[in-house]
């Protein structure tokens, strides 16, 4: 089984981009020190899109308005660079609501990776999909007609799905945002922030220093339901005994705490952790409940996923000691600070990624041209290295990334094991 190789290092230089091919081809990004400066937390997307996670993007800005360094998207599209090799980044540009900010953010990284490459060779041909499958098929369509080799996005998994059948057509691949793993396929790859790998992470981080019986609180989302079916697994195989499980409404805890009570409170526990995969909006009634139902975070450790990397979770007081699963923050900071330098503007959370995969696009393509995005290259087992650490792509589609183990003390996460240089693979 393949697992992340354990050593608490990162890459680290200012050059944007360096693209290593031995053995095997690693992209490494910029990387520095520093905290990151916005928070991921899970979108709400409309009713139209019933099978995309709750926690497909963050649709909130980091930093405010949009600055006049962002310019309202044209419909007739837009080009960014004018290198020979051609590939398309669709996303919900006109999309009602605040899912056109989350694009414009991810199009100014796309930008700004293009910028940072002089000379990349690679012509990024940004589509609208209004969020919608349709848009995206059409959008796709409309891409591959004018010579890309390469689709980038789209962001809800629907819109990804009809992408994706699209390129399946012609040959070409797809580098989706979507989060949810059912969309992921031989051919169509989601370079997201994946709740399935943070879990494996912080459990097996949590047996490694002892922990042995876990609860767990469950919000009844499609986030929680992904989580706690993964973390059945990832207990399994790491030999932790689930002592409770309990699920609850979005925002109303307060029963699933009171019937966990016996479990977790008072001098002693039965179970030695406490997994709550909510977020910055959840936590603080859930810290409430477990305040008020005797919750001793020294005596019950508490868990949980990269949702909880933001400055308002790491303030409460019911959380202090717990431990988390994400990317390592300086990366994400260091990208962002060039991304203000440029547009003057804070960016979203996932706009590293967009700026990860035209960047991995323009590499692959000065390398290779239009064969650089072929199947055998993008799932190389060796991976690359972006703004938010080392992943890889596996053959169905899904993503491995290297993560950091973080502690909140004292109202700050600090991380206490380091994420990976290179993922490895284990006979």
């Amino acid at each position: 089984m393949a697992r992340l190789n354990e050593r608490a290092a990162v890459p680290s230089g200012r050059a944007a981009w360096i693209l290593v091919l031995c053995a095997s081809l690693a992209l490494s990004g910029c990387v520095g020190p520093g905290s990151r400066t916005s928070s991921r937390k899970p979108a709400r997307p409309a009713a139209a899109r019933p099978s995309e996670p709750v926690y497909v993007a963050e649709l909130s800005p980091a930093g405010g308005p949009a600055s006049s360094a962002s310019p309202a998207f044209r419909p007739d599209g837009t080009t960014i660079g004018n290198g020979p090799v051609r590939v398309a980044l669709i996303l919900p540009m006109t999309e009602a609501g605040q899912g056109a900010m989350v694009a414009q953010s991810m199009r100014n990284a796309a930008e700004l990776a293009l910028d940072e490459l002089q000379g990349a060779g690679l012509t990024v041909l940004v589509k609208d999909d209004s969020g919608t499958p349709e848009g995206a098929q059409a959008a796709a369509q409309q891409a591959l007609a004018e010579g890309a080799e390469l689709i980038i996005g789209p962001l809800y998994a629907g819109s990804v799905q009809a992408a994706g059948q699209v390129a399946r057509q012609r040959g070409k691949a797809v580098i989706g945002f979507s989060t949810d793993a059912s969309v992921a396929s031989q051919g169509v790859y989601l370079l997201s922030f994946m709740v399935q790998e943070e879990v494996d992470r912080i459990v097996s981080f949590a047996a490694s220093q002892g922990h042995r019986s876990m609860a767990a609180l469950i919000p009844e989302t499609q986030y929680g339901r992904v989580a706690a079916a993964r973390l059945q697994q990832a207990a399994q195989q790491q030999g932790i005994r689930i002592a409770a499980l309990e699920s609850y409404p979005p925002g109303r805890p307060q029963d699933a705490v009171q019937r966990m009570a016996p479990l977790i409170g008072g001098p002693s526990p039965q179970a030695d952790a406490l997994f709550i995969p909510e977020n910055g909006d959840g936590l603080p009634a859930i810290a409430q409940a477990l305040h008020m139902a005797g919750f001793d975070p020294r005596r019950v450790r508490p868990l949980g996923t990269g949702l909880w990397d933001e400055p308002r979770v790491a303030a409460l007081p019911a959380l202090q000691g717990g431990w988390f699963a994400a990317p390592d923050k300086r990366g994400f900071t260091a990208f962002a600070e060039r991304y203000r330098a440029r547009f003057n503007v804070d960016p979203i959370r996932l706009a590293s990624l967009s700026y990860d995969a035209v960047t991995l696009a323009a590499a692959l393509a000065r390398m290779q041209g239009p064969q650089g995005f072929t199947e055998a290259v993008l799932t190389n087992p060796a991976g690359f290295a972006g703004a938010d650490g080392v992943f890889r792509f596996n053959p169905d589609g899904t993503n491995e990334r290297a993560l950091t183990v973080q502690e909140i003390r004292g109202g700050a996460a600090v991380a206490i094991s380091g994420a990976p240089r290179t993922l490895v693979a284990e006979n």
